[in-house]
């Protein structure tokens, strides 16, 4: 039966006239609600539609453009690399002399001392653990926040909580929520890029637009138990002269278009429009931006690249410097699956410390050097803590209730830290930062309300902190 309105014939059958008019009827809304938001947005080269990766203004003056997003996988634990607990050193052995949380992951005993010291650093005289003795020498550069906390005390919820606020339901990442609201500053480049991200505790979701349109999805370069040597975007290289593949992708955008002029709006297939452009654009920069071998004998030492220890990691900290410096407005680099240490903490975080501590140090430096930390916020932290009491004789269990991250760069006040835990690091203190207030200071740093920053989708507008968070002012600059 033909499906189709045709002059000649004047037919349309009842299924086409509810597709056509219902979805027609949703485009106009959608079409008013974006406006709002596209109004900066430039003109897509030949597409006719919105970029929407173009440039687009804040809410306000930003304090930082861009993004980089340090993700340790499994929990590290606060009280053994930046939260100094005197007192745990001392009644190492003794009960928790106060009621365990209602949700627990599994069965602690009693309390269990860091085996490493600590020792104070810097002007700011930051308390760290011998774990971390390069990152030591950076943290006037550091703002700690010692009072983190979270909703969920299993790794999938926790992590969907940290990147996309949500521990429930499937929500566009942290990364796709600011890309959609700033675009990207180079045209030729995703707006979100992820590096070696997890294919566990949520996969792609943890950076996935969920409802978002997909340019604003992230583009993961490689995945965990890859290289990162051999961490590349795919399909890259050209093959094809440029002319032909631009023939090409004009036939194939025509016959696109017009399906989508005959049918009505189509997401996925818009999507899909623009990402063929997308990835045609990137053949110009992509390639270049993956090579390493023009960086000095000197910055690849910086990122410890010369160290078979540091190496993964460090070239992932090159990479994430290499695409924000062109553009990139979120990298996301992990460090996975690695810190989960249920046991043999003192043999697994001591060498999960060894493989970072150089590489983040580096990429500090080499960020502060090239005047890039002025503008660029980077974000160090995983989905939760670890227990001060023992599981086992040498293990810690999940801890949602006190966790410390830092942020360095554009936005906030160095040479600082904000909060505080329990005398042994068990439990958040006044003033609490939840995931929800982490996400709504970050926006603020890039110049956006969390509270503005809306899509409207199955009949509500959502936001990256939904109807919580509160911008932590004390830690800004």
């Amino acid at each position: 039966m033909n499906t189709h309105w045709h002059p000649r014939r004047g037919s349309l059958s009842r299924r086409d006239l509810l597709r056509l008019s219902g979805a027609g009827f949703g485009h106009l809304a959608l079409t008013g609600l974006l406006g709002q938001e596209t109004l900066a947005a430039a003109k897509a080269s030949g597409t006719g539609r919105e970029d929407p990766l173009a440039t687009k203004q804040p809410h306000f003056t930003p304090r930082a453009k861009r993004v980089i997003f340090l993700f340790m996988h499994g929990g590290p634990s606060q009280v053994d690399t930046f939260d100094y607990k005197p007192l745990l050193q001392r009644d190492h052995g003794k009960p928790l002399p106060f009621e365990r949380p209602k949700v627990v992951s599994s069965e602690t005993f009693n309390l269990l001392k860091s085996p490493w010291e600590f020792k104070q650093y810097g002007e700011s005289g930051a308390w760290v653990s011998e774990l971390f003795p390069e990152f030591a020498q950076r943290v006037d550069d550091v703002c700690f926040i010692k009072s983190m906390h979270g909703s969920n005390s299993r790794h999938g919820g926790a992590l969907l909580e940290l990147h996309t606020g949500s521990d429930t339901f499937v929500r566009p990442s942290m990364g796709s929520w600011i890309t959609y609201g700033l675009g990207s500053e180079n045209q030729n480049m995703p707006g979100f890029i992820t590096v070696s991200p997890t294919q566990s505790h949520g996969g792609a979701n943890n950076y996935g637009s969920a409802f978002l349109p997909a340019p604003y999805a992230g583009t993961a370069v490689g995945a965990v138990g890859t290289p990162s040597r051999d961490a590349k975007i795919p399909f890259i290289t050209a093959k094809t002269p440029r002319d032909i593949q631009r023939l090409e992708l004009d036939f194939i955008r025509a016959m696109n278009e017009d399906h989508l002029e005959r049918s009505g709006p189509d997401a996925a297939l818009e999507g899909r429009i623009e990402s063929f452009e997308l990835a045609f654009r990137m053949q110009t920069e992509a390639p270049e931006l993956q090579n390493l071998t023009g960086e000095s004998p000197a910055t690849l030492s910086l990122y410890g690249i010369d160290d078979p220890m540091t190496e993964d990691f460090g070239r992932q900290c090159l990479m994430a410097r290499r695409f924000a410096e062109a553009g990139v407005r979120f990298v996301q680099v992990s460090h996975s699956y690695k810190w989960d240490q249920h046991a043999r903490l003192r043999r697994d975080h001591e060498q999960n410390a060894r493989e970072v501590d150089r590489p983040i140090a580096g990429l500090l430096k080499d960020l502060k050097a090239r005047g890039l930390l002025s503008d660029t916020l980077v974000l160090w932290g995983g989905e939760f803590g670890r227990t001060p009491t023992a599981q086992g004789s040498d293990g810690r269990d999940h801890n949602p209730e006190a966790f410390t991250m830092w942020m360095a760069g554009a936005g906030v006040k160095p040479g600082s830290s904000y909060g505080a835990t329990d005398d042994y690091g068990y439990y958040s203190v006044e003033p609490k930062v939840h995931f929800h207030d982490l996400h709504a200071t970050i926006l603020h740093i890039l110049g956006l309300d969390h509270t503005r920053l809306t899509y409207r989708y199955a009949g509500r507008n959502f936001r990256l902190t939904d109807v919580h968070g509160n911008v932590v002012h004390d830690i800004l600059s």
